[in-house]
């Protein structure tokens, strides 16, 4: 089957207002010229502001969705979301990678719902560290970071991470480097945020899904063959445009 369009896949939660999970990686990738696929690892009750439950999709129905696709399209970058734990995590990452040694994998480390409900509750190092090396990079906001190193230091636990894989340090919730990422890569940071919150001329509205919309830009971008680097920076630009794109917390998909 041959498209002229790269083929991306998103394995993540299924959010029925569409802000977050599978339904706006989806939005993402088809704006990006990308032909986006997706898998559920589970099934949200929610709105744009309040988590009430989720209904989890087990280790094996996960891989069992995943199979007809990656048997069938050539699909090379893939972007995970919220998983029950990381043993589900390291299950399907593992499967990909015996698949396609060489497929990247993008993980929105996503460990709680913006509304305060937990996700991944139990980090055990061990795993986490395996996970990581099948990953090609993360996305985790400053409260994420310090959960998965352990160190209450950002820019530390950051680069400890990095060891592992790429990082791209989100700053929304900084308040050393409010709405600055930094891309790690091989323990090196690079600046890539192209504009502060402070003196922006666009209005940037909170909007619910953001990381998930993020990650998603990335892996189309990288998907694109744009380098790393290029590719947080065009999905940083993204992101603005969908901050800007609304004064409610549902973005606006516009290129």
């Amino acid at each position: 089957m041959n498209y002229n369009r790269p083929i991306v896949l998103s394995i993540a939660g299924f959010d029925p207002c569409g802000g977050a999970g599978v339904l706006a990686d989806i939005k993402t990738f088809e704006q990006h010229q990308c032909l986006g696929m997706a898998v559920n690892t589970s099934i949200t009750n929610q709105v744009e502001d309040n988590f009430i439950s989720v209904n989890w999709f087990s280790v094996d129905e996960i891989i069992e969705h995943i199979k007809p696709l990656i048997y069938t399209y050539k699909i090379e970058f893939v972007k995970i979301g919220i998983t029950e734990n990381l043993n589900t995590l390291i299950k399907v990452t593992n499967f990909l990678k015996e698949q396609n040694k060489d497929i990247k994998i993008i993980w929105d480390t996503v460990l709680s719902a913006s509304s305060g409900f937990n996700f991944i509750k139990n980090i055990d190092k061990e795993t986490l560290i395996e996970v990581l090396k099948n990953c090609y990079l993360i996305t985790p906001n400053t409260n994420e970071v310090k959960l998965l190193s352990g160190n209450e230091d950002e820019t530390e636990g950051a680069n400890y991470l990095a060891a592992y894989c790429n990082v791209l340090l989100k700053g929304g919730h900084s308040e050393k480097n409010k709405g600055i990422d930094f891309l790690f890569q091989h323990k090196t940071k690079l600046n890539v945020a192209l504009s502060v919150v402070e003196g922006n001329k666009n209005i940037l509205s909170p909007k619910h899904g953001s990381g998930c919309i993020l990650s998603s830009a990335i892996t189309a971008n990288l998907a694109l063959e744009y380098d790393l680097e290029t590719a947080c920076i065009k999905s940083k630009n993204y992101i603005e445009t969908i901050l800007s794109s609304n004064i409610n917390l549902l973005a606006y998909h516009v290129a």
